[in-house]
């Protein structure tokens, strides 16, 4: 059943044969690694060999098309994490961000003249909780209706901030009620021409005069 003849001592290789044969075998791989898988996959060619023989050229390329794909992807990246953080700042067509964002302090001062008759009104942009100090004068008497606007109100909102009649001059803070416009209606009920001064300094993200 057995009949298997299994070499003798003197048959097996000896120790220093293995050893021999390790080196010869590291010895390979290394000489292959230099010469063939260097140049041939990173386009490195410390001898030369590779060069002559056409690895290195293919080397390069495998080298720049990794690269190529690298940037590409980091491209994407950035690309997506610009999308991302514009999308945090999307207005809607009534100017409010689609989504809060920290609104930096503005400061403004505007003149605006009024025949006898007429009226204006200056609204801010502001989200829920941002506050605005304000003053005003003007060199005439003025009724005024300081008040907010949210976003699609329903029939009859309002929502006053306090109001006064044939007076020159306010001042004080809007705290916004809620993400919309907010601000000032004035009307000039004299028969002169009357000239405002309005200064603003606070938390909105646009001023615009609305009539």
């Amino acid at each position: 059943m057995y009949n298997t003849d299994l070499p003798t001592r003197a048959e097996l290789p000896s120790t220093k044969q293995l050893l021999r044969s390790t080196a010869l075998a590291i010895l390979t791989a290394g000489t292959l690694l230099v010469t063939t898988v260097l140049p041939s996959e990173y386009g490195i060619d410390p001898t030369g060999i590779g060069r002559v023989l056409g690895l290195t050229a293919m080397g390069e390329v495998k080298v720049s098309l990794a690269q190529e794909a690298q940037q590409e992807e980091t491209a994407a990246v950035t690309k997506q994490a610009v999308v991302s953080t514009s999308s945090l700042t999307t207005v809607n067509n009534n100017g409010l961000p689609a989504a809060k964002a920290a609104t930096a302090l503005q400061a403004h001062q505007m003149t605006i003249k009024l025949e006898p008759g007429q009226a204006a009104e200056v609204k801010l942009v502001m989200s829920k909780g941002a506050k605005v100090t304000y003053q005003w004068t003007a060199d005439g008497p003025l009724n005024v209706d300081a008040h907010g606007d949210p976003v699609n109100p329903p029939a009859g909102f309002y929502h006053g901030y306090g109001k006064g009649r044939q007076i020159t001059s306010r001042d004080g803070e809007i705290q916004a009620a809620f993400d919309g416009s907010h601000g000032w209606f004035w009307r000039n009920r004299s028969d002169a021409v009357v000239t405002l001064k309005l200064s603003t300094n606070g938390e909105y993200q646009t001023i615009k005069r609305v009539l």
